[in-house]
């Protein structure tokens, strides 16, 4: 079986249990990565850092120097390890979904599992903190094996419900946070920009990394629709009829100016923005957190 295919949300949704969900995404994409030379070197090589003037030559990697031609000496465990917290958005709308397999609650529950264990194979501290108007829950984080199943214990229970206040959750998780850390967001972001991009600077004010995972659904990205449909509103119940035909070149330019708006403000604040849907294979947001990690160690 390919790495490729291991990947797929629709492949993910036949395991049932959370953990062997985790493993199963986090196996395909290390296959991948060993199997580009280039990701290869990355990972290889991640725990170094070049040769600068002052650092004892003991410390050389030469083997390292007969791959690359260039010296480099390894990073102290210090150096290398960060603290990660996962902010999961509990709202109703997250459970939206149209035809995937996948809501994207459940889609970001599985990357989030996956990303647990792989910070916990490089032995990072990793926690998990829950919001909907408010922080719900918070997880210290540790970098110890048992984390790994006190993690996926409870985002297996997690269930999306209510409204949500995300800019407002995540200055609260900036007031708790003590030390620089690696914030990585999970949120269809549906609700007003302007209170959320505040937070997030205010994140990034504090000397933390942000990864903001921005995870739609395949129909809220596409349009797939046609004729009239009837649409509800999943925090406030308010239902709307539209003519889908009529109304798609206005939404679909709409949702891509939302997106980009993110992308934009993001870029400006050095947040990393992972736009992705239900359809995504998990690869690119695993990818995005790697290069993030590496970036900042």
């Amino acid at each position: 079986m390919s790495s490729e295919k291991y990947l797929k949300p629709e492949v993910i949704q036949q395991i049932k249990r959370l953990d062997l969900r985790a493993q199963f995404i986090v196996k395909g994409y290390l296959q991948g990565m060993h199997a580009s030379p280039y990701h290869g070197f990355s990972v290889e090589f991640s725990e170094h850092r070049k040769y600068t003037p002052g650092d004892d030559p003991k410390d050389i990697d030469w083997l390292a120097y007969a791959k690359t031609d260039r010296y480099y000496v390894k990073k102290f465990e210090a150096e290398t390890n960060i603290t990660g917290y996962l902010a999961m958005d509990l709202s109703a709308s997250m459970a939206y979904t149209y035809r995937q397999e996948l809501t994207k609650f459940d889609y970001a529950i599985c990357l989030a599992a996956a990303l647990t264990y792989l910070m916990i194979l490089q032995n990072d501290p990793v926690g998990l903190v829950t919001f909907g108007k408010k922080i719900t829950r918070s997880l210290p984080p540790k970098s110890k094996r048992q984390q790994i199943g006190t993690i996926l214990s409870l985002l297996s229970n997690l269930k999306p419900e209510g409204e949500t206040d995300i800019g407002n959750s995540l200055i609260q998780l900036a007031a708790m946070l003590r030390h620089a850390s690696l914030v990585m967001v999970f949120s269809d972001l549906l609700t007003d920009p302007e209170p959320v991009i505040a937070a997030l600077r205010r994140l990034r004010h504090g000397g933390h990394d942000v990864i903001l995972f921005h995870v739609l659904d395949e129909a809220e990205v596409k349009f797939p629709f046609h004729g009239l449909v009837d649409f509800e509103e999943p925090e406030t119940g308010q239902r709307l009829e539209i003519d889908a035909d009529g109304y798609r070149r206005d939404y679909l330019e709409e949702i891509n100016a939302f997106r980009e708006s993110y992308r934009e403000e993001c870029f400006k604040s050095g947040i990393d923005y992972v736009p992705l849907d239900t359809s995504m294979a998990f690869d690119k947001a695993l990818t995005e957190y790697l290069a993030t990690r590496r970036q900042r160690a």
